[in-house]
């Protein structure tokens, strides 16, 4: 068992290295940069990256948790068509989205000519027409695809609410909203800080589209000082920074669940919808279908649309692109469901404080950015590299170039850290079903621990670890501060394909690239609504059924 636990907290340690990195860079002396950042832009960092975190914030809270309990609680035309669609705009990437409204409200797009000819119009100056890039158009284009990590867990927790404390708020005269503000919210408030936390971190992680719409934020201040100041331990300090942002979302969400603890009685059954019928059903209706219209069907319609247009534009780049974009997902999925299945495995074999605690730290990667994992792993890359090429050129003459900075290797290496977390959490939930007794039924007949893992553990867990690798697979697909600050010379994906063409005007011509995305994610998207809906205890059953 002794090399079970060395595994773990090696594997944690190795994993955690660019965090510490980037924490290292703290001590590092650099006050005449600090003291330019500090005179020019980073007062700007600091408010826009403030004021992200506000709107979205508040725009998540009040389409997610709103929209959760009326497709939830309430009965109204369309209900469980919105139950799983409300969800699917997580499947865009919010670069994506931005790249695509810029091109339909721009001067030059459909909306802003067709205004042009219906009026009569002809200069920008004889109408308004609101800036979409700006810091408000990002606030709008986050929120409508980080909405959906407020939905899905506000949603979760109201379907594991029970139905006695609501039929008791029924009893007492409360209706729908009534019974939600004085009863569901303060309930599901735990799993709706967990969302709305989910959601700001996303926020502060995104890079394309604060890049593209020219808001600057800690993200695209720590792309600028690293590759056009050629600063990387400012832009590492600007990195821990952030990650000082992150910890104090964490620790906000934790604070606002200190003391409150909630019981709920076992007794489930069928939630008592509450029907709703005329201007409410509509009303209720259009509140739902305006984040699925804007946040999906509309921007997909548009890429669509530019797709087929510009087809001709497709060539074999494109199929490369995708099959590197692929690659890099497939491999990258791989390893990280491997190294979530070895850290979960161990943790189960040597459970205690030190693979608890070494667990926990290696799935930290998800509330890191991506440009700040990067950072912490080129920076001793490069030093890797120059010392090992030092030592090449006075030993033996020879240059060694570029061993590990721009490699696959290391980029892989970004991913895994990065979205660790999303797969360990899914392989964590699958083993847990996997009874004692049969490991020591195993070991009983002779297996050993890695016979065991690969024998028992492995055909019982096959859907939890596949799904655990499409979740890795997508969000690898959507990935852009890491891929671009990493990338090997010469390597395209498609997510950083329809940046450069969006970042070059080309915003037709990016939608193929975008559709691809986009595509990728969609059934992942709903194989997660579909599992929120059956999370209620007792669904699926006949006696559940009949009442």
């Amino acid at each position: 068992m002794r090399f079970w636990l060395i595994l773990v907290v090696g594997t944690a340690l190795f994993v955690a290295a660019p965090i510490v990195v980037i924490m290292a860079h703290l001590f590092v002396p650099s006050h005449e940069v600090w003291s330019h950042l500090a005179s020019t832009v980073l007062p700007r960092y600091v408010a826009n990256s403030l004021g992200l975190m506000l709107g979205v914030g508040a725009g998540t809270l009040i389409i997610g948790v709103s929209s959760a309990w009326l497709v939830t609680m309430t009965n109204f035309p369309w209900r469980r068509f919105f139950e799983w669609s409300l969800v699917i705009p997580l499947a865009i990437p919010a670069y994506v989205i931005a790249f695509t409204y810029t091109g339909l409200l721009e001067f030059g797009g459909p909306v802003q000519t067709l205004l042009r000819e219906m009026f009569g119009w002809r200069y920008a100056t004889e109408y308004w027409f609101p800036q979409i890039r700006s810091l408000s158009g990002a606030i709008v284009m986050m929120t409508l695809v980080f909405y959906p990590y407020v939905y899905m867990l506000s949603r979760a927790a109201f379907l594991e609410q029970s139905v006695c404390v609501l039929d008791a708020s029924r009893t007492l005269g409360k209706g729908a909203w009534s019974t939600f503000f004085q009863v569901a919210l303060p309930l599901a408030r735990p799993a709706i800080a967990g969302g709305l936390a989910l959601a700001l971190m996303e926020t502060l992680n995104d890079f394309g589209t604060v890049d593209f719409f020219a808001v600057d934020t800690f993200v695209t201040g720590i792309y600028r000082t690293w590759l056009g100041m050629g600063q990387p331990a400012v832009a590492a300090q600007l990195g821990a920074v952030l990650m000082l942002f992150i910890l104090a979302l964490i620790l906000l969400e934790r604070w606002s669940r200190r003391g409150k603890v909630s019981h709920t009685t076992g007794y489930y059954r069928q939630l008592p919808r509450f029907q709703l019928t005329g201007i409410r059903a509509g009303l209720a209706f259009i509140f739902c279908l305006i984040p699925v219209f804007f946040g999906f069907i509309l921007p997909t319609a548009a890429m669509v649309i530019w797709t087929v247009q510009t087809w001709d534009f497709v060539d074999l780049r494109y199929l490369r692109m995708m099959q590197t974009s692929l690659t890099l997902g497939a491999i990258s999925a791989v390893a990280a469901v491997s190294t979530a299945v070895l850290l979960a495995y161990g943790r189960r074999l040597v459970p205690g404080k030190i693979t608890s605690v070494a667990v926990q730290i290696a799935s930290m990667g998800y509330a890191i950015p991506g440009a700040v994992i990067a950072l912490g792993i080129m920076i001793p890359c490069v030093y890797f590299d120059t010392t090992i090429d030092n030592l090449a050129r006075n030993l033996f003459g020879i240059s060694t170039g570029l061993l590990l900075t721009g490699t696959w290797t290391a980029l892989i290496f970004a991913y895994v850290v990065r979205f660790l977390a999303v797969s360990s959490n899914t392989v964590e939930a699958s083993l847990q079903k996997v009874t004692a007794n049969m490991d020591g039924a195993a070991r009983t007949l002779g297996l050993s621990a890695g016979q065991t893992l690969r024998r028992v553990h492995g055909p019982i867990m096959r859907g939890s670890l596949l799904t655990a690798g499409i979740l890795v697979f997508v969000d690898v697909m959507k990935e852009l501060p890491a891929t671009l600050m990493m990338r090997p010379f010469g390597l395209n994906t498609l997510a950083i394909r329809s940046y450069e063409l969006a970042s070059d005007g080309l915003l037709k011509e990016s939608s193929s690239s975008s559709l691809a995305i986009v595509v990728a994610g969609i059934i992942p998207v709903i194989l997660a609504s579909v599992m929120i809906a059956r999370s209620r205890p007792g669904h699926g059953s006949k006696k559940y059924s009949e009442q």
